[in-house]
């Protein structure tokens, strides 16, 4: 037991001598290529080997001959030893000198393209991961530019929506100071309402900026569909007794959903001002809310005529116009259904639309109350 143990202490020692300088060897050499790290760490496994080998074989008074071929026998592992790490040193090399490149590609170009070539798990998983940011990238920089897109249209059709309504307050204006109006009070009632268009547009614009930038806070109640739907009604009617459009609610179930009571009548009465405004006289606009699938379901039916097929994906857009049939008032910008979607999209909720007889449904899901 006692040999053992002497054994033991001088095979650790010789070890522990070659483990010391190897560390030392990595510290020195760690701004080195890993190639040079891998041949570093093989070299010192198998000069521990020798190491602890002679340690033993000097304390045990081994012949010359069985040294020899122990330091013989341990100098061919080396051999091999060296050389495999090397060949793995090199191909660990070429492999993250290919991602460097791709990566490098990626910062030039925007596009990451992974290398062609087998490569260890670590940097595959790596590849994979740059290839999947690249994709997000990509994504990101598109809804950038659509963004930027509508952006630009957005002012295009503001600045010449505003153009109009301030250029009829400078005429009547410059008509009242200089005396020449037949009829003041009527010309004042005209200035009344195209500010109060322009205010309705800030007001709009202001929304819309905020959902656009996040800046949307909600504050959450329970709260009954069957109150939402008849206080919009409430809002709307007088719009609707104006151009002559009856209003139909009947189909309400009283279902309860947790939204923001303010932002949710916002959002019914956008779509009936616009039902009611698209829908010809002696028509009809009807609401309903329902429970369908866990969810609940308010729509708005008007009696438009319908929309072209090609449009149906871009009613909600910003300052969506669509065709002569269903261009807005002068009282609009085109900026009601993007701000419904908004404020539904925050409810995680969706905005849908699509045609039905004589008309078209805007429908409007939103998660159910929990029990």
């Amino acid at each position: 037991m006692g040999d053992l143990l002497l054994i033991l202490l001088y095979a650790f020692l010789g070890a522990a001598a070659a483990g010391l300088l190897g560390a030392l060897a990595l510290r020195l050499l760690r701004r080195r290529s890993v190639a040079v790290s891998l041949a570093v760490v093989a070299a010192v496994a198998v000069g521990a080997m020798l190491a602890g080998t002679l340690a033993v074989a000097w304390a045990m008074f081994l012949s010359s001959h069985d040294l020899t071929v122990v330091t013989t026998v341990v100098a061919m592992a080396a051999a091999v030893s060296l050389a495999t790490a090397l060949l793995l040193g090199r191909r660990v090399v070429v492999s993250c000198r290919e991602l460097a490149l791709s990566a490098r590609s990626f910062g030039e170009g925007g596009t990451f393209t992974a290398p062609l070539g087998a490569a260890p798990a670590e940097l595959a998983a790596l590849s994979r991961e740059l290839t999947a940011t690249s994709e997000r990238l990509t994504a990101s920089r598109e809804r950038e530019r659509a963004l930027e897109t509508s952006r630009r249209e957005l002012v295009a059709w503001i600045s010449h929506d505003l153009r109009t309504p301030l250029a009829g307050l400078r005429a009547m204006s410059e008509a009242l100071e200089d005396g020449v109006v037949t009829d003041p009070a009527r010309y004042h009632r005209q200035i009344r309402t195209e500010v109060d268009r322009l205010n309705s547009m800030v007001g709009d614009l202001f929304e819309l900026s905020r959902i656009h930038v996040g800046a949307l806070a909600l504050t959450t109640a329970r709260v009954s569909v069957y109150d939402l739907v008849g206080d919009a009604l409430a809002g709307a009617d007088p719009l609707a007794r104006e151009l002559g459009v009856r209003l139909v609610g009947d189909r309400v179930d009283p279902v309860p959903v947790e939204v923001d009571g303010k932002e949710m009548t916002r959002v019914l009465a956008n779509l009936l001002v616009n039902a009611i405004r698209h829908t010809p006289a002696d028509g009809t606009v009807a609401v309903a809310a329902e429970l369908r699938a866990g969810s609940v379901v308010l729509s708005v039916t008007d009696g438009c005529g319908g929309i072209p097929e090609s449009d149906l994906p871009k009613v909600f857009d910003t300052g969506w116009r669509g065709t002569a049939a269903r261009t807005p008032s002068p009282a609009g910008a085109g900026l009601g259904l993007a701000i419904v979607r908004g404020i539904v999209e925050a409810h995680a909720g969706r905005a849908d639309v699509h045609n039905v007889t004589g008309g078209c449904r805007f429908e409007v899901t939103l998660p159910a109350a929990r029990s």
